[in-house]
């Protein structure tokens, strides 16, 4: 039988180990707070060392596992199983290596991405994953393969991701990946890990591509009569090249909720939907990228407005930034991130209209409409606890198995977590499960980091 307090003389440092009671709410839980689990411990880990040693002992004794960074995931992830070890990684927070003739930062799994990006364009370097959660760490962007608003022209943190030093269930330190840009040299590893919500291993470096830092970068708001309008612009607005950063989608209705929070007002407010781009890069790119954007728009009964005003550009960018607080401040609320088709965007969201006033259960869409991405907020309004849970699986079901029909998945940015697991059994065939399983096997044999997470059984 382990005596759990052996943790205490491997960390050696009693104020980084929590037992039991002493452990706060917030660390049994995700970002929403509403789901909880059960731990035994809490442990703050410094290094690489102490990761191995901490895997080691649970490995050992059986101890379920389960890795947590800045705690901003939507899914619960991070909620912990079966008195399991809460293994924190935010104290491994050091900016290692920055670069510059390589292009590559190494940085500790701790790291929080606002203050990365700050740190490296500060360099003149440029780091491209934008999600909407500033405040989350570098490796939980990793572990979630973090998207965002910047995917349509730079890809999601699975791109930039070069190299990670890997920590194994039985305490084994693994290094995979490189500075080269070109690896054909066996099965990519880090690959697999990407995306994988803690449960093949806990990261514990990243080596991380850079770009140079663009010149600048312009927004602007175009305008249309419907959503199917809108989203029918898209593609046309992709075909012709113009490589923007950020094609977001909103509506009207979503508009008024975002005003209404910060007391602020779009530029036009007669029109039904919106489509929000920005450019960045060389001053003259992107003063060519507009006008050619303007003669396109005209083929697509959109108006347009260049947000030249920095205040008013940042303000346009502040609603459609808030929409999610703008619903919690109301009511509590469950976060969708589902991906369908671009062309599809536009029959989703009338199928969501349609299920909202067929319902009567208030649902908030927007989102990423140069990669398919649409965002959701399902709002709980005045109902009781128990009408609330089986109202809103009732309308998930009809959500997702929608998506399903359109060819779309149940999730593009957040991951599964526990809140997607019964979805994500019911949708993706017997045949992939078995074999993600067989992958988690050859990491994990004993099968104890992030039980009951995800696409383990």
């Amino acid at each position: 039988m382990y005596d759990i307090k052996e943790l205490s003389k491997i960390i050696g440092d009693d104020a980084r180990v929590i037992y039991g009671d002493g452990i706060e709410h917030k660390y049994l839980s995700d970002t929403l707070g509403r789901k909880k689990g059960s731990a035994s411990v809490l442990v703050f880990a410094r290094s690489t060392e102490e990761v191995s040693a901490v895997l080691k002992f649970a490995n050992e004794n059986d101890i379920p596992v389960t890795p947590r960074g800045a705690g901003t995931n939507l899914v619960g992830s991070t909620v912990p199983h079966n008195g399991a070890i809460i293994l924190d990684l935010s104290l491994m927070n050091r900016i290692l290596e920055v670069d510059a003739e390589n292009f590559t930062a190494t940085v500790e799994p701790g790291v929080i991405l606002q203050d990365f990006q700050k740190h490296v364009e500060s360099l003149g370097l440029f780091y491209p994953p934008d999600p909407g959660e500033k405040l989350a760490s570098i490796g939980g962007n990793i572990s979630t393969n973090a998207g965002g608003m910047r995917a349509v022209k730079y890809g999601v943190t699975r791109d930039y991701v070069m190299g990670l030093e890997i920590v194994l269930a039985d305490g084994t330190v693994v290094w995979t990946g490189s500075k080269n840009r070109k690896d054909t040299t066996g099965l990519d590893i880090k690959n697999m890990v990407v995306g994988s919500e803690g449960t093949l291993a806990v990261i514990t470096k990243c080596l991380l591509k850079l770009i140079g830092k663009p010149e600048l970068s312009r927004s602007l708001l175009i305008c249309f009569g419907s959503l199917k309008s809108g989203i029918e612009a898209v593609p046309v607005i992709l075909k012709k090249n113009l490589n923007p950063t950020a094609v977001e989608f909103i509506e009207r209705k979503v508009v008024a909720l975002g005003e209404k929070f910060l007391g602020l007002e779009f530029p036009d407010r007669e029109s039904e939907a919106y489509l929000l781009l920005t450019f960045d890069g060389a001053k003259d790119e992107i003063e060519n990228n507009i006008a050619l954007l303007k003669e396109t728009v005209k083929d697509v009964s959109g108006k347009i407005i260049v947000l030249d005003d920095p205040e008013l550009s940042a303000n346009v960018w502040k609603i459609r930034g808030c929409l999610v607080k703008a619903v919690e401040a109301t009511s509590e609320q469950e976060p969708l991130d589902i991906v369908v088709p671009i062309n599809q965007i536009d029959r989703f969201v009338n199928y969501v209209n349609e299920l909202e006033s067929e319902s009567k259960m208030q649902m908030i869409s927007f989102g990423h409409a140069g990669d398919g991405n649409v965002h959701l907020c399902v709002v709980r309004g005045d109902r009781d606890e128990g009408t609330w849970e089986k109202e809103l699986h009732a309308n998930l079901e009809k959500l997702y198995a929608k998506a399903h029909n359109l060819g779309g998945l149940i999730s593009g940015e957040h991951g599964i977590g526990v809140s997607k697991r019964d979805f994500f059994f019911s949708e993706i065939p017997a045949a992939n499960v078995t074999l993600m399983n067989s992958i988690k096997n050859a990491f994990d044999p004993k099968r104890i980091l992030n039980q009951g997470i995800s696409y383990t059984k």
